[in-house]
Parts: structure tokens; sequence; C-alpha cells
């Protein structure tokens, strides 16, 4: 039995019910009961322990004073910005006791440079009119004792956390000259006794919210290329359904109940249309939707299992896996549809296809003796390596600045979200506290 997952669709020589998967298609049916569709703005459980293992090959010391004025929010500004930086694996926070120092101090930089500090990151948390909030920064080089600018975000008060996140995003870019993804989210899956329930989190794992709750499974979330939106897979109707979800209010529309199994929704660049995998033909096919609706455009005709299509960054070739050849591997093909082209050769069960957004990489889940693990290929050499020593990999997917990936597995017997690191140095584990957790996606850059 595959990672005694109880749900599969996957082209393999697996017995019946093996696995599911991310972008997966056929799932047993439960018993009925009522369905929850939930907007985001509700009360955030907090559902993850962060840990952290692994570091880059040099991490920079930071230090960073109490904000003046974090009191007035809930999540203390300071202590967030210091837990996203270190998690990134390329800081190391040194501590140090003083006053609290606003983005307008002049701090005497001499102590924190005598304690090996090179960069000092302070703030201010204001109060405005409307129960809305400022949250400031200031950044120095303290080692040049250079003044490095800073940026005010105003929030409302129940985005303390977020103001955090971007404060921690707008740092990690001016050191680093990256984009930070501190401010974005991540939507996965639990299932807890009969009940499943589709999460949308920071991507810290905190403030985690129901979107969506079910007695019937619930698979594939894939992200719009906006983040306003969540495609998934429903089994309400007794059968595999594809709706997209808008994340602010919960509402959602149909996007593929066709005769047959409707799975893998992914959304192209662009956002106008979304693939699937769907039998109108008897087999496992893609095919092309618009947003919009109307009449799907096939892709592949083959009468292999073509399944868990995602479109190429740029949007011009459509990656999937197939059977075509006898095992399950990863293809490429134009968007248009078209000649296929084989992309993984190393081993003979290769699946989940992953592109980074900058076009460099390409993750996916291979089969090495026996145990299921976490691959990148170099889409410019043909390398591929390994990135985790787990064995029940599943599921990844790329940050938005294409530095980490986030990949469902099992550590000590428990289910668990990781992220890592494009070079394998930076490992996370997003720990649940109760119930199955799998099929993570990482969300776009927030606007």
């Amino acid at each position: 039995m595959l990672h005694n997952r109880p749900y599969t669709n996957l082209p393999s020589n697996e017995p019946d019910g093996a696995r599911l998967t991310r972008r997966g298609a056929l799932a047993a049916v439960s018993s009925a009961g009522g369905l929850a569709l939930v907007g985001v703005p509700m009360a955030a459980q907090a559902q993850f322990r962060v840990d952290v293992a692994g570091v880059g090959l040099t991490q920079r010391p930071f230090a960073i004073a109490a904000f003046r004025g974090r009191e007035l929010l809930t999540s203390r500004v300071d202590d967030i910005v210091t837990a996203d930086l270190e998690r990134s694996g390329l800081f190391r926070v040194v501590p140090m006791d003083s006053e609290q120092l606003d983005e307008a101090s002049r701090p005497d930089l001499g102590p924190w440079r005598a304690r090996g500090v090179d960069a000092l990151v302070t703030g201010s948390v204001n109060a405005l009119e409307g129960g809305r909030f400022d949250v400031r920064f200031r950044l120095w080089d303290v080692v040049r004792a250079e003044d490095l600018g800073g940026v005010s975000f105003p929030v409302e008060g129940n985005l303390g956390r977020l103001a955090a996140h971007r404060v921690a995003d707008a740092v990690y870019e001016k050191l680093t000259g990256e984009k930070g993804v501190f401010s974005t989210r991540v939507a996965y899956v639990t299932k807890s006794a009969t009940r499943h329930q589709l999460w949308v989190a920071d991507a810290d794992g905190e403030n985690a919210q129901v979107a969506l709750s079910s007695p019937e499974p619930v698979i594939s979330p894939a992200w719009s290329p906006d983040g306003n939106q969540l495609a998934y897979v429903s089994f309400e109707a007794r059968k595999p359904v594809i709706y997209a979800h808008t994340i602010a209010t919960g509402k959602r529309r149909l996007m593929a109940n066709f005769k047959g199994s409707n799975s893998a929704p992914a959304w192209s660049p662009d956002g106008q249309t979304m693939l699937a995998t769907l039998t109108l033909s008897g087999n496992s096919q893609i095919y092309k939707l618009d947003k919009d609706g109307g009449a799907p455009q096939r892709l592949t005709r083959t009468s292999s299992i073509d399944t868990e299509p995602v479109f190429a960054p740029d949007g011009s070739a459509i990656y999937f896996v197939s059977n075509r050849g006898g095992s399950p591997q990863i293809y490429r093909m134009p968007a248009s549809g078209g000649g296929a082209t084989r992309v993984t050769f190393q081993g003979n069960y290769n699946i989940s296809p992953a592109p980074s957004a900058d076009g460099k990489w390409l993750a996916f889940v291979g089969r090495i003796d026996g145990l299921f693990r976490l691959q990148l290929l170099n889409l410019e050499t043909n390398e591929v390596r390994g990135l985790t020593d787990t064995d029940a990999d599943e599921s990844p997917s790329f940050s938005a600045n294409s530095r980490m990936i986030i990949y469902a597995t099992r550590v000590a017997g428990r289910e668990a979200l990781m992220t890592v690191s494009v070079d394998g140095r930076v490992r996370t584990r997003l720990a649940g506290a109760t119930g199955d957790i799998r099929e993570p996606d990482w969300g776009p850059f927030r606007l």
C-alpha cells in the first residue's frame, strides 16, 4: 500500500486504493452530512508547531529591538519578525536587552557591533482612527553604521500578524536582494474522524482558518495566481467535482461536473483558464477549461492515463504524469496540447510535478528503493538530486520566490507538513496537532 494513503488515480502498478495526492482524482466516498463553506475572516486556530533544522551556508547575525507600542497588538510584531527570519535558515538572532526603540530612534550601534550584530531592526506600533494601526520599522547596517531605510504598513487591528510578516519580508529583501514569502499563505487538507477540512494558514502555519468543512473528501487545493481563490475537488456529489472557492467570502462556483471524474485542477499563470483531468473519453485525459465555463478542450489523446497537469510558469507548456511508457513518468507538452517529451528518467515511478516560479526547477516525488522521496530536477542541466531523508513524501509546491518547497510527509509516525530549501540545507517542520495533514499548496505573493 502506497504511503497508506486511501485514495488514488495515479498511473501505477500499485493495488487499487493506494494513494491520495494534491492533484489526485478518485476517492472513496464517505457518509453524507452537512457542508460548511467558510470565508477566511474567522477565529484562527493554532494548528502547528514550527521546528527548524539545518542552516544556510552562512547565517547573518541580526538583532531586533522591542518595538515601541508593541503591546497595542495581540501579536508581538518583533517576535514574529524574529521567528520568520530565523525560519529562513539565513539569519541568526543575537538576543540583547535594550529599551524600546522606534523607527525614529538613532541608536548607538557600538554595543550591537560589539556583540557581533550585522543588522538591527527597530520599529513601532501606533494606533490610528477606526481600529486601525500603523506598523513601522527601520533597518540598520550595524557594521557600516548605515540607515537602510524603512517602511510603514497600516493595517486593521486583527491583521497584526500580516503586518509583522510584511516587515520580515521587507527586511529579508533588503538583506538578500530577494523577495520574502513570510506574508504568503498555504492551503492544505486535514481529515479527523469523518470530517474533511480545507485550511488556509500563514506561511509559518499559524493563523490557520477553515475555508471548507465537509463529511466528504476534499482534495487537490490549488491557489489562483492572484491568491484570491482556491480550486479544489469535492466528493459531496458522490463523485469528484471541481469548484473554485473565493477565500474572502466563502462563495464558490462550479468549475467542472462532467460525466465521470473531474479532478486535478491547476490554474493558468494568467488565471483565465484551468487544467483538469477528466474521464469523458473513458480514461483519464487532460483538458483545458475556461474560467467562465463552456465546453472543455481536450489536450491529450492517448489510451494511457494522463493526469496531474500543471502549467510551466510562463504558460507556454504543461507538465503532467502519464504511464504511456509503461510506468508513471513526468512529461512536458505545449500548452495547446500535442506531442509530449519525457522529462524524468531516473527510476520507474515519478509523479506530482511542481515547477518553480523562476522556471529553473521542477520538484517531484520519486520512488527510490521503495521509498517515496522529494526530488529536484534542474531544468537547465537535467541534474536530479534528492532533498529529503523521509520515506512518505507527497504533494510538493514551491514558494513564490522559488527558494523553498512545501510538501507533506510522515515523521516519527505522524503526518506533517515540511518545507525544505532548494539546496536541501534548511528544513522546517510544521507538525499538525491532530488528524491527517496533507496536500499543501503554497500561495502566491500577496498584493
